[in-house]
């Protein structure tokens, strides 16, 4: 199965960033709409390209965004990430995928995979690495065992390898020595 990159996931402090964000998705064929609520009655929207974008001011605003996303839609936030209902939408939105966080342009291929891993993908990683079977990472960070093997599988797709174990080592090579 080929793996579909992932719909664009930010959450930005103003307006102004908003639209530099936009542009740039428009520019790449995604195609944008204010608004969190998805036109579209079918779950899966990824094929579409469509890019929500609007402000979140409270938790139906963040839900809408979080279930637009979950149903693949790009995402465009405008709200404080340091806010409480910015926290909350960050972890939410980060449990997806990868959440940028400002206006800066996504790094291009063959930068650091690491940035991208979910939290699950760097726990099951970290505990691979510290000769954990995926097994006992599973139940150690709570997954079932067909969650764990995908988020891995998920994760070997991103770093390019074919074996868990490659995926371990280029994880641990790209994230560098732990303080």
């Amino acid at each position: 199965m080929t793996r579909q990159p992932d719909s664009p996931r930010h959450i930005v402090a103003t307006p102004g960033d908003a639209d530099t964000v936009l542009r740039r998705l428009i520019r790449d064929g995604w195609v944008a709409r204010d608004g969190f609520a998805l036109p579209d009655p079918a779950w899966d929207v990824t094929g579409s390209r469509l890019v929500l974008h609007g402000r979140v001011t409270d938790t139906e605003s963040l839900q809408l965004a979080v279930l637009a996303a979950a149903r693949g839609a790009g995402i465009v936030a405008i709200c404080d990430a340091e806010s409480t209902l910015g926290r909350a939408l960050v972890d939410d939105l980060s449990r997806l995928g990868t959440v940028r966080q400002g206006s800066q342009p996504e790094p291009a291929d063959g930068g650091n995979a690491v940035a991208d891993l979910v939290p699950e993908q760097r726990a099951l990683l970290d505990r691979l690495a510290a000769g954990d079977t995926i097994a006992a990472a599973a139940a150690a960070e709570f997954l079932s065992l067909r969650t764990a093997n995908r988020r891995i599988a998920e994760a070997r797709a991103l770093f390019g390898v074919r074996t868990t174990r490659e995926a371990v080592l280029a994880y641990l090579r790209q994230r560098g020595p732990q303080a």
